[in-house]
């Protein structure tokens, strides 16, 4: 059994995230909240979702797990305002969950469970961080793409630098320590990313605030932001280009 309701903008944002790195995604309904983990096809990209159930109007459920079409979900939720309320229904016996908006009312059949990559966590002791504006971020990330597919990012002590090089162009964007929340750098790193990945991602969390960076020399790169007043928290892990990649 599974009742939930949720606002239109909180769903959105939830499917938009997701969507950065998977078009299908296994919904874990738990007692205390909804989590999802997905992981992109070629295990490049992974996204840790946690959303508290207070963020829901309504959860009622019995633990339920549920492998959803994201491209459906959205279509329903695109037809509603922010101040919509979504509401999701399911029961086993009938194996369908119906979204209402209004009275609007779509039936899913879910996914085959097996079919879909829940992934483990990554257990990684990542050395050193920054927390900053998050638009500030998606700006240098927007600007890098202009000239490159693939971004140097290096810290040290007192700064962290965004930059490309392209072929005959280059975008470099220098944040000193005192420009940003923090920054915590156990030794000087520089590490390549693909901006392919990254900008998509830009553009969800940009909005949003603050947003933590996580890297060091070849480690991946770990992404965290909230939304919905810190109720959804993301963690978000891309594997750095190595020297065979070039």
């Amino acid at each position: 059994m599974l009742n939930v309701t949720a606002r239109q903008d909180l769903m959105n944002k939830i499917v938009e995230t997701l969507n950065v790195v998977v078009e299908d995604a296994l919904f874990s309904f738990n007692e205390d909240g909804l989590e999802v983990r997905v992981v992109d096809a070629s295990h490049v990209a992974m996204i840790n979702m946690r959303v508290d159930s207070a963020a829901f109007a309504t959860w009622e459920i019995e633990p339920e797990a549920l492998g959803l079409e994201l491209k459906k979900i959205k279509e329903l939720i695109s037809l509603g305002g922010a101040d919509d309320q979504i509401e999701m229904a399911y029961g086993d016996t009938t194996g369908v969950l119906t979204l209402n908006l209004g009275k609007i009312d779509r039936n899913i059949r879910p996914l085959d469970k097996s079919t879909i990559n829940s992934p483990p966590m990554p257990k990684i002791d990542i050395p050193s961080t920054v927390v900053m504006d998050g638009a500030a971020l998606a700006q240098a990330f927007r600007a890098a793409k202009q000239v490159g597919d693939l971004v140097n990012l290096s810290i040290d002590g007192d700064t962290f630098t965004v930059h490309v090089q392209g072929q005959t162009d280059s975008v470099t964007v220098s944040f000193a320590k005192d420009e940003m929340e923090s920054l915590v750098c156990s030794e000087p790193a520089r590490s390549q990313y693909s901006l392919t990945y990254l900008v998509p991602l830009s553009k969800v969390f940009g909005p949003l605030g603050n947003v933590t960076l996580g890297f060091g020399e070849s480690f991946p790169l770990k992404v965290s932001f909230s939304f919905n007043n810190g109720a959804a928290e993301v963690e978000y892990f891309l594997a750095p280009r190595v020297e065979s990649d070039y």
